[in-house]
């Protein structure tokens, strides 16, 4: 069976340079194939569709003409030529108007990210060896025993977090053993689950991190704003280097501590969820829930 894995990537400063390469070349491949795609289907609608192998056999002279790109996976360029394709093919399968053509990709609203089907090894217990990165620290790689990984993507959280997450074929789950108990579940307000048995399950609760999460939300609102109307009056008064959005660190830093408070809300009440079904699972055969 098909599973996904998440471990956490720890770059050092050279592999994060090369990821945001990656990241470009993703990006610029995807932009340069629609580019040509869209002219030619304007030129002549009635023309054969591009196949993925004819857009990947495109890719040796775009690789000559620009040499960054031999700084990617190759295997990740093709998967890009592969998505490309497929939202072409959702295009025009569309008979209902609301699939539109594929869009060029943004580098400002864009989530970092490629996606990769070459060979990863484990090197270590907490190394792993990616193409073009080489040995890369990450957290704890026993989940990758025994695993036949058919697809990766590196991607870029807004927390500043790296992750590696993994499409991997493993072998079917043992069985549980019987236990000849069953149980009713009532979801409430107060608490998140009732048993019929009585047994209460308390709400989650991650008042603190919320709170933070909201405080941080508002700083960020606001400081965007005035970084804005700073760039909007550099833009006006028509100054030599006008200041972009990114270059306010205030900002910046808001931003990323949003979304790491957002993060750590999203992991406790995941977490919280897995071990409460998990239990349920473990001592009950039949399970009905309201």
């Amino acid at each position: 069976m098909l599973t996904g894995i998440k471990l956490r990537l720890y770059p050092n400063q050279t592999q994060v340079n090369q990821l945001w390469q990656m990241f470009g070349n993703d990006r610029f491949v995807w932009n340069r194939m629609l580019d040509m795609m869209n002219e030619r289907y304007k030129n002549n609608k009635d023309l054969p569709f591009l196949t993925k192998f004819k857009l990947n056999y495109l890719l040796k002279p775009l690789k000559k003409e620009y040499p960054f790109l031999k700084n990617s996976d190759s295997s990740s360029l093709q998967l890009v030529n592969e998505f490309l394709n497929q939202s072409w093919k959702n295009f025009f399968k569309d008979k209902t108007g609301t699939v539109g053509k594929p869009r060029f990709h943004s580098r400002r609203y864009l989530k970092p990210s490629y996606t990769g089907k070459s060979i990863v090894k484990i090197a270590g217990r907490r190394y792993l060896y990616l193409p073009k990165l080489g040995y890369i620290k990450t957290s704890k790689t026993g989940v990758l025993k025994d695993v036949k990984i058919k697809r990766y993507t590196v991607s870029l959280e807004p927390s500043g977090k790296y992750y590696l997450s993994i499409q991997a074929e493993v072998k079917e789950p043992e069985k549980l053993k019987k236990t000849g108990k069953q149980v009713g579940i009532d979801v409430g307000i107060t608490d998140l689950a009732i048993l019929s048995n009585g047994l209460k399950y308390p709400a989650f609760d991650a008042s603190y991190f919320e709170k933070q999460s909201q405080i941080w939300q508002s700083k960020y609102s606001r400081r965007r704003h005035l970084a804005h109307l700073l760039c909007e009056q550099d833009k006006n008064q028509k100054v030599l280097n006008p200041r972009s959005l990114e270059s306010f660190s205030n900002w910046q830093r808001a931003r990323k501590l949003k979304a790491r408070y957002q993060k750590k809300v999203a992991n406790k009440r995941k977490d919280y969820l897995h071990k409460l079904t998990t239990h349920l699972v473990r001592q009950y055969d039949v399970i009905a829930i309201e």
